[in-house]
């Protein structure tokens, strides 16, 4: 186990409002910025801090890069991490291999979220998840061929996350919560609102909403090539990303 010299960010108040925007990615623990599209340190641990309590069973389905693995192990949360990629299973494993002053079983575990067999109704206490955006980012390459982000079709991803939001329901417990970040994406020059689009699967399977919130994307940079591709193809750049909080009433 490696001894880390700064456990926990330097200067750190829980967000109030619905517009959350973190200029500088977290830099304590083990958290870098290597894993494409992984979430920032800093929301994954508003969100711990907020919908759950120390020793309480979380679920992050989609681990990828493993933040949400390290922020549980800091803030001494119980966790199930799982992925479809065995190279995200290997990268949370490294992630979490330091000393801090807790020690909460964290289970690592090669899964697909569309079958959460593993876990018995209402049994998690909050649920945390930042997909692929459909293939935006390609993880695997299509070598995982139900890895989500080799869908292409929206409506095909969207059914794909209902199945996700349904195994969601099941295992969460009553009153709890289930977060979720994704953002949109455009395709042929016209603006796909793929966030909301996932939001009613969802409230399809009998979630109710319990804030939007809306994340600025700094690590967008509007320069150079895409600042002149959007004036010449008339177009805006999508900055933001949505980050809906559901509750299982």
């Amino acid at each position: 186990m490696a001894k880390i010299k700064k456990l926990h960010p330097e200067e750190f108040e829980q967000e109030c409002t619905t517009v959350w925007s973190f200029r500088r990615r977290g830099n304590w623990a083990t958290h870098n910025s290597k894993y494409r599209g992984n979430w920032a340190p800093e929301v994954v641990r508003n969100l711990v801090l907020r919908y759950s309590q120390e020793k309480d069973c979380l679920l992050d389905p989609m681990i990828g890069g493993g933040t949400t693995a390290v922020e549980c192990k800091l803030l001494n949360r119980h966790l199930l991490a799982l992925d479809i990629n065995p190279n995200a299973i290997e990268l949370t494993k490294s992630a979490l291999n330091f000393e801090c002053e807790y020690n909460p079983k964290i289970r690592v575990e090669l899964n697909d979220a569309r079958d959460l067999s593993i876990l018995k109704d209402e049994t998690i206490d909050f649920i945390l998840n930042h997909p692929p955006y459909a293939d935006i980012i390609k993880y695997s390459d299509r070598k995982i061929e139900e890895d989500l982000s080799n869908i292409h079709n929206l409506e095909k991803f969207c059914d794909e996350m209902e199945k996700v939001a349904n195994e969601f329901y099941r295992v969460l417990k009553k009153d709890k919560y289930c977060a979720i970040l994704i953002g949109d994406t455009r395709r042929n020059k016209m603006y796909q609102p793929m966030a909301f689009m996932v939001m009613q699967r969802f409230l399809k399977v009998g979630f109710e909403l319990k804030e939007d919130i809306i994340k600025h994307q700094h690590n967008c940079k509007a320069t150079g090539f895409w600042v002149n591709k959007s004036k010449e193809a008339n177009f805006l750049l999508i900055m933001h990303e949505h980050l809906f909080v559901f509750q299982k009433n």
